[in-house]
């Protein structure tokens, strides 16, 4: 059972990871469909039953159409939080209910994002303006050990480009892939900086606290890979990059732990030519192999969930009754995501 998990999860690997940088020209876009489907019937039917799920919506990097959703659920709604105006779709079965399954698809189409024609000199604007984008969150505070480090990166750098670059080098060079993570990580940026190895929502949760830590502003975007067969189940291809704002030029994204998780598939080290290779595709450039699902940390559902806030909203979140189900484990919370080429 070991060695077939541990295969599964190398195929994973390396499907996810097929872009050598040799290839980084050939497709500019990639699309599909993307079908989740939850069935919450197995628990007690005595108590009610909610489902939230990220919604994913067009912008200027994807185009999200086709969206269908049914199930026997008694309503469902598509609504957003009051933080970050992060949509979710929202269903609920009635106490009662034995049956209580759901189907949500639609088809993306995604374009690969290489974003590094920076300005020479960057232009003017009000942290005010990026606040939430400045701030700490109850697993990423910027003072203490994370300033310290934040102001020991960026010594002697003056511009955001300058202090975002540093940031991401030292991001690639001090952080680790651990397959052993469960889920894509939960991002404690303290414990990281004791042992800093992680999935994607780690070691990005590091790069946004140092960021934010040295007044650049930060964000995660969340997400799941698209497949390349013509039918492939991606229940488990969750993914998070990170981005930060550059005044005058705008959002641009980096993604460190991919820098990581090639080195980890391919056996690389950090003076290799690939890593190399891999650090400035990723310095900027996202491949078109991904679709953004959601945005925002400490999240407040809508309706509100029970307990406190969500950390992230990437996988599905259910509650029945008073017991909220646990979403890093498909196999038990039924649910699976299934990519198709089409």
């Amino acid at each position: 059972m070991k060695t077939s998990r541990i295969m599964a999860a190398v195929t994973v690997l390396a499907a996810a990871f097929a872009l050598a940088p040799a290839s980084w020209a050939a497709p500019k876009k990639h699309s599909g469909t993307i079908t989740t489907t939850v069935d919450l019937s197995a628990y007690d039917p005595a108590g009610e039953a909610e489902l939230w799920l990220p919604y994913p919506t067009s912008d200027h990097d994807q185009k999200i159409t086709d969206i269908k959703v049914s199930g026997d659920f008694a309503t469902s709604a598509v609504y957003a939080d009051s933080t970050f105006s992060t949509p979710m779709l929202y269903a609920r079965w009635n106490k009662g209910a034995t049956s209580r399954k759901l189907a949500f698809s639609f088809k993306a189409e995604r374009s690969e994002v290489i974003r590094r024609d920076f300005p020479a000199v960057e232009g003017a604007w009000n942290k005010a303006d990026f606040a939430q984008y400045l701030g700490a969150t109850s697993l990423g505070p910027l003072d203490g050990e994370v300033g310290k480090l934040a102001r020991t990166i960026t010594a002697g750098k003056t511009t955001v480009l300058e202090k975002a670059k540093a940031i991401y080098d030292w991001t690639c060079e001090n952080t680790f892939r651990d397959p052993k993570t469960r889920g894509c990580g939960a991002g404690n940026v303290c414990a990281l900086l004791k042992q800093p190895g992680g999935k994607c929502v780690d070691i990005h949760s590091v790069f946004i606290a140092l960021a934010r830590a040295a007044g650049v502003p930060a964000r995660e975007a969340f997400g799941i890979r698209m497949g390349k067969k013509e039918v492939e189940d991606v229940s488990t291809w969750q993914h998070c990059w990170a981005e930060f704002y550059l005044p005058g030029y705008g959002w641009v994204p980096v993604d460190p732990a991919d820098v990581r998780k090639a080195m980890l598939v391919e056996n690389l080290k950090l003076g290799d030519a690939k890593t190399r290779e891999y650090r400035t595709y990723f310095w900027g450039g996202i491949d078109p192999y991904r679709v953004k699902l959601s945005a925002g940390r400490d999240m407040t559902l809508n309706p509100p969930q029970p307990g406190g806030p969500v950390n992230y909203l990437m996988y599905p979140f259910a509650r029945v009754g008073d017991k909220v189900i646990d979403s890093l484990d498909p196999a038990t919370f039924k649910y699976s995501v299934i990519y198709t080429a089409r």
